[in-house]
């Protein structure tokens, strides 16, 4: 194999983040993040087919505490509603939509020092956390229990949110909008699935310019999700609710989204 200098300098860096990041500056901001939502509740936004503005609207009138993923931003004419928190992990959402990442309005915007380090991604107000890649290096069951060292990466950006929000101290975490189904998807099975009436998210043109080079792959998510739980049972600190209209993800407890309000 011919010798290639950048993948050299990423491979150290790489291991020098593995070792050092919870130490570093980046790291250190992170760590003011534990538990300071001990015993409260949060919701979990995904980009779902099923995620309605009213709902947001509701999230917003009673100040529930939210995070948003990636273009969640699309939504925004339709809602008052804005994000207690960001996450984005994804290359090709940062390269077409850094300006619109830099505008949301939340507490907090957390990216990966990966995506700055090697893919030009510059959010001025965000915080970096350093993304494990490595299965070798994983937590327990893939879901990391500490945010300043490393989060775990499972390819979905819903379990990087889960694992924040962990991490920050939530007992009570409700999923909405996580429909957990694409037109083209790779099962858990390992088939290949497409049903070309199936609504990939809230809107259309969603991902335009780039939906027809993606097949989801809902069987690495739900093994993702599986372990999640798995987890949070274990651990006895944490549940998670699936508050989502319809969808098919039933790997957690369903609870009626508007049942959380009367």
């Amino acid at each position: 194999m011919k010798y290639n200098p950048l993948l050299s300098v990423q491979s150290h860096y790489r291991n020098w983040i593995a070792e050092h990041y919870e130490k570093s500056a980046e790291g250190k901001e992170l760590q003011k993040l534990k538990n300071i939502y001990c015993g409260q509740r949060c919701f979990i936004v995904a980009n779902g087919p099923s995620l309605r503005a009213e709902d947001l609207d509701i999230l917003q009138e009673r100040h529930e505490i939210t995070f948003g993923m990636n273009r969640i931003f699309k939504i925004f004419p339709e809602t008052l509603w804005r994000p207690t928190y960001y996450i984005c992990e994804d290359e090709l959402i940062f390269k077409d939509c850094q300006k619109e990442i830099a505008a949301i309005p939340a507490l907090e915007k957390f990216v990966p020092i990966e995506m700055k380090w090697f893919h030009d991604v510059e959010i001025s107000d965000a915080k970096y956390f350093h993304i494990n890649y490595d299965r070798n290096k994983d937590f327990e069951y893939s879901f990391s229990t500490d945010i300043p060292h490393q989060v775990d990466c499972r390819g979905t950006v819903t379990f990087t949110c889960m694992q924040f929000a962990v991490y920050m101290g939530f007992t009570e975490i409700y999923l909405l909008g996580v429909d957990h189904n694409y037109q083209r998807i790779i099962d858990i099975d390992g088939n290949v699935v497409e049903d070309l009436s199936a609504k990939d998210y809230f809107c259309d043109g969603y991902d335009s310019d780039i939906k027809d080079q993606v097949v989801h792959d809902m069987g690495n998510n739900t093994r993702a999700y599986l372990d999640a739980k798995k987890y949070c049972d274990e651990s006895g600190r944490t549940t998670i609710f699936n508050t989502t209209r319809g969808g098919k993800l039933e790997v957690f407890e369903r609870v009626d989204f508007d049942s959380l309000f009367h």
